[in-house]
């Protein structure tokens, strides 16, 4: 993730904008939770888990930095510790957060499966597929719903300095 993160995403956000970096790199974490959620019971590392696991870094090193320079954009400087530390923290809780909430989902999955009579490593791997397809569908949806409001705020700001620069003229 580091390596995207401190070559390939400054390049790739200088040419086309943080919020198309920052889709493309969450669209990549949902192929590779995907991914994994459709893997087999028994799937052997380089096939069914390396190449996930390289995309979720290459997804997460597109986003994070994707993702700071958004957020950052409107803060003025005597703000910026404060903004800085809201986002680092909110995305503290938000990760501890959906953690619980897809382990959780994961042992109620597993429990029901070792219920009805699977063996304990399809259940357990029963009950981590539901939650990494449950976070697929939340990337997905969380994009839905961000992507059209950040591109409203896009084109907003984009308005309003045609704007002043014509009052300034």
């Amino acid at each position: 993730m580091g390596l995207f993160s401190l070559r390939l995403s400054a390049q790739l956000i200088n040419k086309f904008g943080p919020l198309a970096i920052l889709v493309a790199g969450q669209l990549v974490i949902a192929v590779a939770l995907a991914m994994l959620g459709l893997g087999p019971t028994n799937a052997g590392y380089a096939t069914y888990l390396l190449v996930p696991l390289a995309l979720l870094g290459l997804g997460g090193g597109l986003s994070f930095p994707a993702l700071t320079i958004i957020a950052m954009s409107e803060t003025s400087p005597s703000d910026a510790g404060l903004s800085s530390g809201l986002l680092n923290t909110s995305g503290q809780v938000g990760g501890a957060l959906g953690l619980a909430v897809l382990a959780t989902l994961a042992g109620a999955r597993t429990l029901n499966l070792v219920e009805s009579g699977s063996s304990g490593a399809a259940a357990l791997a029963g009950g981590y597929h539901l939650a990494w397809l449950v976070g697929a569908a939340t990337v997905v949806i969380t994009l839905t719903i961000a992507v059209p409001m950040l591109r409203a705020t896009t084109t907003f700001e984009d308005e309003m300095a045609v704007s002043e620069s014509e009052c300034a003229a």
